[in-house]
């Protein structure tokens, strides 16, 4: 999509944002697995994890472009007291006026994100999730309320630990099956998380559940 130099300035300054997709639905992952949830899809990402389930979402200008209060009003009207800012990669645009009139509507913010990019917005929620190829900046391993790693072999639990150590000891700490590996690496991390009780298993439950 070709857009205008002033179309342009307004999602650098966070007035409008590239929207993949949208959807109300029950959180299937993390701390809060089954909570009501209205989930924002922003498109633009560079982590570029090989077992993603949406690159189509990679593309920043793929999708189409909504003003922030737009999005707003979207979770307003669908009743939802939580939202979810996800990608792609959500830190990749400034997320500052957003969660602002999110915040001022009485809705609770919550952001998924590699941590690779900047912080900006302010969340109830933040949930870091690491990626060997583009580690988060210092600033997000700090923000972390909930890391969440991906395991698809053996050596991402040595990965797990390494940036286990550098957020928080407040910081909630999941392990999460690859989905197209799940049949063989879940056995492993059940026998990791009962070794190592610090650690909590996370399941793609929406998946099990058939919703978005």
């Amino acid at each position: 999509m070709n857009y205008s130099i002033e179309t342009i300035e307004k999602v650098q300054q966070g007035c409008m944002l590239p929207v993949m997709e949208h959807f109300y639905t029950i959180q299937g992952e993390g701390f809060h697995s089954g909570v009501a949830c209205y989930f924002i899809r922003l498109s633009g990402c560079d982590v570029g994890c090989q077992w993603c389930d949406v690159k189509e979402s990679w593309e920043q200008y793929s999708h189409p472009l909504y003003k922030v209060e737009d999005m707003v009003e979207w979770v307003s009207l669908s009743g939802a007291v939580r939202v979810v800012v996800t990608g792609g990669e959500p830190l990749i645009h400034k997320l500052d006026i957003l969660c602002d009139l999110f915040r001022n509507k009485g809705i609770k913010c919550h952001i998924e994100t590699s941590g690779a990019h900047p912080y900006s917005g302010t969340w109830d929620w933040f949930t870091l999730s690491p990626k060997k190829r583009k580690l988060p900046l210092k600033e997000n391993y700090s923000k972390a309320q909930e890391l969440k790693v991906v395991i698809s072999r053996a050596n991402d639990f040595r990965f797990a630990e390494e940036e286990a150590s550098k957020v928080n000891d407040d910081c909630k700490l999941y392990l999460q099956p690859e989905w197209s590996k799940e049949a063989d690496i879940l056995k492993d991390i059940i026998a990791y998380v009962k070794i190592n009780p610090s650690w909590h298993i996370s399941l793609q439950t929406h998946k099990y559940m058939d919703i978005p």
